[in-house]
């Protein structure tokens, strides 16, 4: 299996370093070598304003690969969905601003018991977003998450769903984001993913631990886990993705590391295993 020799789809996802702010996360990027990062929306809202922001994305160099996130459309209220809308076009807005082409939606889970009325939600929230996401420059990448978020975080958890909203669309307009964390354990993710060629906006990595220490805050570090991370990056290549590769880790441990001694496990975890 072919290797990466390189840095240069490297990207850190700013979560994998939750605790520094973004110059700082900037700041270690540039020290460890790391040509991109991804951002997250949480982050920017500390800083003094999103121009700011922008100044410090333009004045560091660094690649900004995508913004996390839009998504989370369903609502119990027309009124709380238009709330929702409203502040997915900010999102679209801010990616804009920041120079990256990609927003990561995840897309929310139901506001009931109706899952199957929350995943309408889902694909009339898209409808309506992805005129205004095409005149800014953005293009939309649907996230499955993994089951085990659908009563919390997205009822999208297969990437076969998030295929069928996507091909509704242009590549342009709407692709998928293939997370691996998320993915891994579907029988069919190899057919999904050539499905997908083309259109996947976004490919992430960590890895699955055994035994998983809690839901949320359980990814491991690359070579830590059971996911065949160099299978899935092939296949993903395969479909025609050359884009940035994202390292995103929610885990207490990696985030209270030294930003410094996380960024060289990273790059020494990603030649190795990615």
């Amino acid at each position: 299996m072919q290797e990466l020799t390189n840095y240069e789809r490297l990207s850190l996802n700013q979560i994998t370093t939750d605790r520094l702010s973004l110059p700082e996360a900037a700041d270690a990027c540039l020290r460890a070598g790391v040509p991109g990062i991804a951002l997250w929306r949480h982050k920017l809202a500390q800083m003094p304003s999103l121009a700011e922001a922008r100044r410090l994305i333009r004045d560091s160099g660094l690649r900004v690969s995508s913004l996390c996130r839009g998504g989370m459309f369903p609502a119990p209220t027309p009124e709380e969905r238009r709330k929702r809308m409203d502040d997915n076009r900010r999102a679209v807005e801010e990616a804009a601003e920041l120079g990256t082409d990609v927003l990561v939606l995840v897309c929310g889970p139901a506001a009931g018991k109706d899952i199957a009325d929350a995943r309408l939600m889902v694909e009339e929230g898209i409808a309506e977003l992805v005129p205004y996401a095409e005149s800014h420059g953005i293009r939309l990448g649907i996230e499955p998450l993994h089951p085990m978020y659908a009563a919390e975080r997205s009822v999208i958890n297969l990437l076969s769903q998030a295929n069928d909203i996507a091909e509704r669309y242009t590549p342009e307009q709407v692709g998928v984001v293939v997370d691996v964390f998320h993915v891994w354990w579907d029988p069919a993710l190899y057919e999904q993913i050539a499905r997908a060629a083309g259109r996947i906006a976004g490919y992430h990595v960590s890895d699955w631990i055994v035994p998983t220490p809690d839901l949320l805050m359980g990814r491991g570090m690359m070579g830590d886990g059971v996911i065949e991370l160099r299978r899935i990056r092939q296949a993903v290549e395969a479909a025609g993705y050359s884009g940035p590769i994202e390292v995103e880790i929610f885990n207490h441990a990696v985030w209270e590391m030294d930003g410094d001694e996380s960024l060289a496990l990273i790059k020494s975890r990603y030649l190795e295993h990615v």
